[in-house]
């Protein structure tokens, strides 16, 4: 019996790992802050509804990405940066191809990050 549900187990393994592959692309990145100067007369509430609050790894991406694949609520890792960013706001219509990296109310984080090119990975 444990020999029948190790072999199940390694012929299943690929398929388990096919749907759980992981999906890149190229964005322009820049970063935002929780003021109103940036965002609307209550910073902290992202679009969907969350409150942000300085500290998280959030981020908001630009409309065209939510057709990708990417939901409220994914996970993705952003080149250059450690760890995994969850998307809790997304952006303007006006935006294609664009994440923006919430950095808190750190306003010179922000500016010294500017624009960068990087690339993008979540589960596909």
């Amino acid at each position: 019996m444990v020999v029948l549900l190790a072999l199940a187990s390694f012929i299943f393994a690929p398929q388990v790992l096919a749907g759980t592959q992981s999906k890149t692309l190229n964005v322009t990145a820049t970063a935002y802050n929780s003021v109103r100067a940036q965002t609307n007369a209550n910073p902290s509430i992202a679009a969907w509804g969350d409150r942000l609050k300085p500290g998280m790894k959030a981020i908001a991406v630009s409309r065209d990405l939510l057709n990708m694949g990417i939901k409220h609520g994914t996970k993705v890792k952003i080149s250059g940066l450690p760890g995994e960013y969850v998307v809790l706001d997304k952006m303007n219509k006006r935006w294609s191809r664009k994440i923006d990296i919430y950095m808190g109310k750190d306003i010179q984080a922000a500016r010294n990050w500017g624009r960068r090119k990087v690339t993008i990975t979540w589960a596909g």
